[in-house]
């Protein structure tokens, strides 16, 4: 699963918006990808220790095993969500 914490007011997630959408177009199937509002549920921003968004946390078997921070580009998110490539300060 790969959520993706963001909020309507912040520009660099609404510009990765459409490419989380291609993604998860793509990965169907394969990938559960799930968009979380911080401004809607800043609790569930703060149980996860979101600092900055947009922010992709990836659960593998119900655990955190990555985070990125920022607006990837396609291929990086790719790289991240099927590797884990990408490290937690990028």
């Amino acid at each position: 699963m790969l959520v993706d914490f963001w909020a309507p007011w912040c520009a660099p997630c609404r510009a990765f918006a459409p490419v989380l959408e291609r993604f998860a177009r793509e990965q169907a199937g394969r990938f559960v990808v799930l968009k979380l509002d911080t401004e809607a549920d800043p609790a569930a921003g703060a149980r996860f220790g979101i600092q900055a968004i947009p922010t992709l946390v990836l659960f593998r078997d119900g655990k955190e095993v990555e985070r990125a921070a920022g607006a990837l580009p396609l291929e990086e998110l790719r790289r991240f969500a099927t590797a884990g490539t990408v490290s937690m300060s990028s």
